[in-house]
């Protein structure tokens, strides 16, 4: 059975862990929409809502994981609406019988909405603040953003995965590696910072009259690009008046590099093939066939193909700009 599992994680087991940390649950366990991690919402004896995460195993080393904490302690030291977990003996990540696991206050409030100005105005803003500190200095432990590993390794996985239909392998195997080339030569970052990693709408939430950000279990190394590109979305001019509205606020408090603008569909290209990657080497935990039955059906895999066909396309266009083109 692989190292990745779950199979530890019965509700005693889970119970029990909260308990060791002084959390007596006076309710249910309610398991969120999370599929890398197990992550539940609970209520204690006051009634209080909390939400504990625990980690898949083997996935982060501890110093990882620590490292991921600490950089969510210098955004709440500067003031930065962030999610933080609560500490216990001076640790945010709490061991338990080779788990680990954090827990965080749950914040309530109201979806995040990308296509409200006032949303996008505060994310700027929030990401401007967020780069500022997170500049200072890198990760130790925590990886990069890697053409090599997020194109390369992944390619590699998918070819070997099974998955692909001897129908489609040839053709897969061709713009597989035509993205590889052109992502690659495209994907050449001058600058590299601390990043939330995953800055998409479903990592924020409005609470509190304010725009907060939540899970930086993807923190790592990279352009500043990649914290932003995620939030665009529609056609080339409606991205292009979400960018001009996050970047008037995010420059308020860090500059932005206009060739970073040129890392976009790389970064796109990156995230579409280690996606599938990550489904396939996950498949052998029973929630990704429950939740995601249509990775193994031949539509899927066509439909990918032309998916990546278009991606190819993208990268030879003229990427957006810091000023509309008229």
């Amino acid at each position: 059975m692989s190292q990745f599992h779950f199979e530890h994680l019965t509700p005693d087991f889970m119970l029990d862990a909260l308990w060791h940390y002084g959390f007596d649950v006076a309710s249910g366990l309610l398991p969120l929409n999370s599929y890398e991690n197990r992550v539940y919402q609970f209520k204690d004896q006051d009634r209080k809502n909390w939400v504990v995460k625990f980690y898949r195993p083997e996935r982060w080393s501890l110093a990882q994981l620590q490292e991921e904490h600490q950089f969510v302690a210098e955004l709440v030291a500067a003031e930065i609406p962030v999610a933080q977990a609560v500490q216990r003996d001076a640790e945010y990540v709490l061991p338990y019988q080779g788990s680990y696991l954090a827990i965080y206050p749950s914040l309530g409030g109201r979806q995040f909405e990308p296509d409200q100005d006032e949303h996008l105005l505060q994310t700027g803003a929030l990401l401007g603040r967020l780069h500022q500190v997170a500049a200072g200095k890198g990760f130790q432990h925590r990886p990069e953003f890697s053409a090599a590993q997020m194109l390369g390794q992944s390619s590699d996985v998918l070819l070997n995965s099974g998955f692909i239909p001897k129908t489609l392998e040839r053709e897969f195997s061709a713009v597989l590696q035509q993205l590889q080339q052109k992502a690659g030569q495209l994907y050449r970052p001058e600058r590299q910072i601390r990043l939330h990693g995953d800055c998409h709408p479903g990592n924020l939430v409005w609470a509190n009259e304010q725009v907060m950000l939540l899970d930086f279990d993807d923190c790592r190394m990279g352009p500043a690009v990649q914290d932003l590109w995620l939030l665009l979305h529609g056609d080339r001019a409606e991205q292009q008046m979400q960018l001009g509205l996050l970047l008037d606020e995010y420059e308020q408090f860090c500059d932005f590099a206009a060739k970073e603008l040129t890392l976009i569909e790389p970064l796109r290209a990156m995230r579409q093939v280690s996606y599938m990657a990550w489904l396939a080497q996950r498949w052998d935990d029973p929630a990704f066939a429950r939740h995601f039955p249509w990775f193994s059906s031949s539509e899927y895999w066509q439909q990918q193909l032309k998916v990546l066909d278009e991606q190819l396309k993208r990268c030879g266009e003229q990427p957006l700009s810091l000023m509309p083109q008229w």
